[in-house]
């Protein structure tokens, strides 16, 4: 079995067309179809049943696929890197931050890898977490920081940072004082809140509130860290966001909010079972032995 025949056979199999696939691979489809059949009796199997429209792949078909793609992976991989080992590392990290400490916690990272491999491009998206496990999904990126929660069954994670979840007020609020002392969730159970737009964290809040037979007068909810600050700047309500969303101005005051549970952490994330770009996984590596023991 040839690297290139499997290729053809992979593009056949996702396309589940002829036609469509001698297109994609700009060759005729006469000689596409030979390869698939000389394939076919060199491994004496069926790897495909031809319908008048498509082709629908046989479990000897779905069994190669699977393993041919494999195959290509590693090969594409081992490729790159012995050409890293021959001209240093290259390629491009793509990697999304979610809004609060993440770049700060990043921006470390970037610096170190970058100072070994000085190849290396950062291709950076942000969002909230939601925003960037589609992203991922979608093959727009390869790794992100995210806060938790998250899916476990789809995603590798360790931990990498944790900081407050605290109340950003205008310091002309009747709140604003008293900044040593820890607000106390009655404190707040009346005044018009500023949340983050996750689901995840406004059930969080909600269930804060829930503790004490309240339920939290959310009048917003924002994926902007910083636009939910400037609102609160301008008296629009309290916004409830990681500290790191504080703007050093006259107009904010930051108070921590009192009890056990108000942290956010921070995970950086990779798709399960998903090949990476070998420069991905370098800098996965790196970043692990920051962290991992």
């Amino acid at each position: 079995m040839e690297l290139r025949t499997l290729q053809y056979f992979v593009t056949v199999a996702e396309e589940l067309n002829i036609t469509k696939a001698a297109e994609i691979l700009n060759i005729s489809q006469p000689p596409l179809s030979a390869q698939i059949k000389k394939l076919e009796e060199e491994l004496d199997v069926t790897l495909f049943v031809r319908g008048k429209r498509h082709l629908t792949l046989t479990g000897a078909g779905e069994l190669l696929y699977q393993r041919a793609k494999d195959i290509l992976n590693l090969s594409e991989k081992t490729s790159a890197e012995l050409t890293s080992l021959n001209r240093g590392m290259t390629g491009t990290v793509s990697i999304g931050l979610v809004e609060g400490m993440a770049p700060d916690i990043a921006a470390e990272w970037f610096a170190g890898f970058l100072k070994e491999h000085p190849g290396v491009h950062f291709r950076i998206l942000d969002g909230n977490s939601d925003d960037l496990i589609e992203k991922m999904r979608g093959g727009l990126i390869g790794l992100a920081v995210i806060t938790a929660p998250y899916d476990q069954l789809l995603l590798n994670s360790f931990h990498v940072g944790q900081e407050k979840m605290v109340a950003l007020m205008n310091r002309t609020h009747p709140l604003a004082g008293d900044r040593e002392r820890p607000l106390r969730l009655e404190e707040l159970k009346d005044e018009p809140l500023i949340v983050p737009s996750r689901r995840a964290h406004v059930e969080e809040i909600r269930r804060w509130f829930r503790r004490i037979q309240a339920v939290p007068n959310i009048v917003c909810e924002m994926d902007n860290y910083l636009d939910a600050a400037a609102l609160a700047g301008r008296g629009i309500g309290i916004s409830i966001f990681p500290q790191t969303a504080y703007i050093m101005n006259d107009s904010l005051v930051s108070r921590e909010i009192e009890g056990p549970g108000k942290e956010v952490e921070y995970l950086f994330v990779w798709r399960k079972g998903h090949p990476l770009p070998t420069v991905e996984e370098h800098f996965i590596d790196y970043v692990k032995a920051r962290y991992l023991p």
